[in-house]
């Protein structure tokens, strides 16, 4: 309760004692709030398993339950993390849009507010006090988008805002349907009353693709681009590393915890090629991009996807999810991408606000004029990749076991071709940020170094996320940690960083920085025709995602992803 009730105060309080001194109540609570995200952390093996909280002293189905697990407290101690090395990096840079005093005070009121509704969500018993609490983080989420308020951030808000609410009501009518089957809502209750009966199924579909609107998951991720990447940097590290868990969490508990008794395996495969098709058109557009920020954004995407191969390959022998390895490694991939992606949104911020720009072709020589912002890209980058010993690998080998175990080998290709891709385009910006410049580099201003430092700390926590102890929360194999390290797991990485490199030439349309050299020369003698091909096949991915992030196209894509769940399932029964 305490970790809801925090950040709360901290919102009432700054709107009391006004603008003047909100940073210093952020500030304030942060370390109080993550001080209880660890108290539950910590609590938490001590105990069974669980901590349940009633308000009101009333029991469900009469009153609410508040219930921590083991995912729930991971969730919490990363939400914390990020939220107070977010904080620093803010308080240490010049305001999101110093102009306006009130535009500093809108960034920490709602940092504070979508602090509460994620860790609502996260300890959230009922599917109406996730509905809630899912609303209020659309509503704080935002209008971070349009900080600035600028045409294009307004316009990017305002599609964020129009399909995260198609995306409610889909939630919402759902909920309503399971409400008038059983009565209640609470999740406990659900998970022993539910039956495969239309109206359920129905329901499943429906909040399904509510929740994949609100996640962006391809092809239903027409807001995600323009929002990320163009809120200010603070706001676009919470938005990509936090605001989208906040429906995926809800998603796993809708799946893993009342959902149990429909049948999975058709609806897990869609879900999984959609999670597939994510990871490819993602990253292909990532690699088409010219600036920074777009190119972070599209890979956000592009990670997306990942999280949700983990639906096939959590399923059991009668079909039925199951919370074992494929869960544990679904939700270390999602505390990977977070504390990655934020850190690498940070520091693309600092790199704009050293160079005034954000183009890739024009960043040479920035890692010897911005060597921590540089650094920080490129650890989180590592992370991302699969390397060791970072969350991302742990979370890799957790999936590859599961393929081995239930014979899906198609999705140990997505997993390893995933990795070359996200390898491709990290190199793609290290090539550039590492080759000398045209001309000296003349910084427009120099970063703050406790910005630079709280970047540079999220990266080194993702990648350094597979050594931390996770048995106690998740169902992790204990003998797996051995396959970190060793000739195999520095194989893999070679053939990932290999992949990536072909990758990154065949698919980037952007001039190489050894173009002109004889060893260039030779190369693109041997590689043209393949380069050719792949920027073709580059540009009509690139063609048909803008077509796809169009209002008639995605309200057309979120109709049939329903409608093919639904089928899925019926067909299945």
């Amino acid at each position: 309760m305490l970790s809801i009730v925090v950040p709360v105060a901290g919102v009432l309080l700054s709107f009391v004692l006004s603008e003047r001194y909100v940073r210093q109540i952020a500030l304030a609570v942060m370390p109080v709030g993550a001080a209880i995200a660890m108290a539950i952390l910590l609590a938490l093996p001590r105990g069974d398993g669980f901590i349940v909280y009633l308000l009101g002293a009333w029991s469900p189905p009469l009153g609410v339950a508040l219930r921590a697990d083991g995912l729930s407290a991971v969730m919490l101690a990363a939400t914390a993390i990020i939220i107070c090395a977010v904080g620093v990096y803010a308080a240490a840079d010049s305001p999101p849009a110093a102009g306006s005093r009130r535009v500093p005070f809108a960034f920490w009121v709602l940092l504070m507010a979508i602090w509460a509704a994620l860790n609502t969500i996260f300890v959230g018993g009922d599917l109406f006090t996730l509905y809630v609490a899912l609303e209020l983080l659309t509503f704080a989420a935002v209008p971070l988008v349009s900080l600035e308020g600028r045409a294009d951030t307004l316009r990017a808000a305002l599609r964020y805002l129009l399909f995260a609410l198609v995306g409610s009501v889909f939630y919402l009518m759902g909920t309503a349907l399971l409400y008038g089957l059983y009565g209640t809502l609470d999740i406990l209750l659900l998970s022993h009353r539910v039956s495969a009966e239309p109206g359920v199924l129905i329901a499943a579909a429906l909040m399904t693709s509510g929740l994949l609107a609100k996640t962006a998951l391809f092809p239903l991720h027409l807001w995600l681009p323009p929002a990320h990447a163009g809120a200010p940097a603070a706001a676009s590290a919470i938005l990509s590393g936090l605001v989208v868990k906040g429906s995926f969490f809800i998603l796993l508990r809708l799946w893993f915890d009342v959902l149990l008794a429909l049948p999975g395996f058709a609806a897990a495969q869609i879900l999984a090629t959609l999670g597939a098709g994510a990871i490819v058109v993602g990253s292909i557009v990532a690699l088409r991009q010219d600036r920074l920020k777009l190119l972070v954004a599209y890979s956000t995407l592009a990670q997306i996807g990942y999280l949700f191969l983990l639906f096939p390959l959590a399923l059991d022998g009668q079909g039925r999810l199951d919370t074992g390895p494929a869960l544990a490694g679904g939700l270390i991939q999602a505390i990977s991408h977070a504390t990655a992606k934020a850190a690498m949104f940070m520091a693309v911020g600092s790199i704009y606000a050293g160079l005034g720009h954000d183009r890739i072709t024009g960043i040479g020589g920035t890692a010897r004029a911005l060597p921590l912002s540089v650094m920080t890209f490129a650890l989180a980058g590592f992370a991302l990749m699969g390397l060791q010993p970072g969350g991302a690998s742990l979370a890799k080998e957790l999936l590859l076991l599961e393929t081995a175990r239930t014979g899906q080998w198609w999705w140990a290709g997505a997993l390893q071709f995933g990795g070359m891709f996200t390898a491709a385009y990290v190199l793609l910006v290290l090539v550039h940020a590492l080759s000398p410049p045209d001309q000296p580099v003349a910084l427009a201003a120099r970063p703050r170094r406790g910005s630079d430092l709280a970047a540079l700390a999220l990266a080194l926590c993702s990648l350094l996320l597979g050594l931390l102890p996770w048995q106690p929360y998740l169902p992790i194999p204990y003998a797996l940690e051995s396959k970190l390290f060793g000739v195999e797991s520095l194989v893999k990485s070679l053939i990932t960083v290999l992949g990536g490199t072909a990758l990154a030439i065949l698919l980037s349309p952007w001039p190489h920085p050894l173009v002109g050299t004889m060893a260039w020369k030779d190369l693109a003698s041997v590689l043209g025709p393949f380069r050719r091909a792949g920027l073709g096949l580059g540009g009509l991915v690139e063609r048909g995602d803008r077509v796809l992030r169009q209002w008639p196209v995605a309200g057309i894509c979120m109709l049939a992803v329903t409608v093919l769940l639904a089928a899925s399932m019926f067909g299945a029964d």
